[in-house]
């Protein structure tokens, strides 16, 4: 058996190889596998008898665990109508409602979405709202006479912007030439000499 899986899910694998070749070595043939994890414990091996069958013939000499799989699920085995009742057992778990078949996916996809957001928000009146109707008519006023009334157009002042940014310009260009300054540990007379 190859050992896969990851630590503490292990998953097996029923391989035919040669005694000399390591245990997740190069196989020959892999005849079945076995996952202790799957709650069923008479659908937890799926074997290949027919191969195992002919592998044994020509000599092959199954692992002692093996050995025990080969009993219980092989051709012969002594548990193959409890193997066949438990896997009926995991597919009917495993059921899922149907999908209409007509319906493009994209579309079930949205409804589905939909259907989600109506269960989980149900709808609420809003605390702040006037709850008779004598109290929304003076809003309802209020709204026609705002949006009657003339908006006087706002003017803005398009001097003024390049006007703002003239002196910094000029404050710029009055700006005094840095002189340079000599760096510390520099000669003093090689600063006179090259003036």
């Amino acid at each position: 058996m190859k050992v896969f899986g990851r630590r503490h899910r292990p998953f097996f694998r029923v391989c035919v190889t040669d005694a000399r070749t390591p245990r997740d070595g190069r196989v020959l043939e892999e005849v079945g596998y076995y996952d202790p994890m799957v709650p069923e414990t008479d659908a937890r091996a799926t074997l290949k008898g027919e191969r195992i069958d002919y592998w044994i013939g020509v000599g092959a000499q199954p692992s002692d665990k093996v050995a025990v799989l080969i009993k219980k699920y092989g051709t012969n085995g002594t548990h193959l109508e409890e193997q066949k009742a438990a896997l009926e057992r995991l597919v009917a778990k495993r059921h899922r409602p149907s999908v209409p078949t007509d319906l493009p996916k994209m579309e079930k996809v949205v409804r589905k979405k939909k259907e989600e957001k109506k269960e989980e928000e149900p709808v609420a009146p809003v605390a702040d709202a006037p709850t008779d109707e004598a109290a929304a008519a003076p809003v309802e006023e209020t709204v026609a006479a705002v949006e009657t009334e003339a908006v006087a157009p706002v003017e803005t002042e398009t001097e003024a912007v390049p006007a703002e940014a003239a002196p910094a310009e000029s404050v710029q260009e009055e700006a005094p030439q840095a002189e340079a300054v000599p760096a510390e540990g520099a000669p003093a007379e090689a600063e006179e000499k090259s003036t």
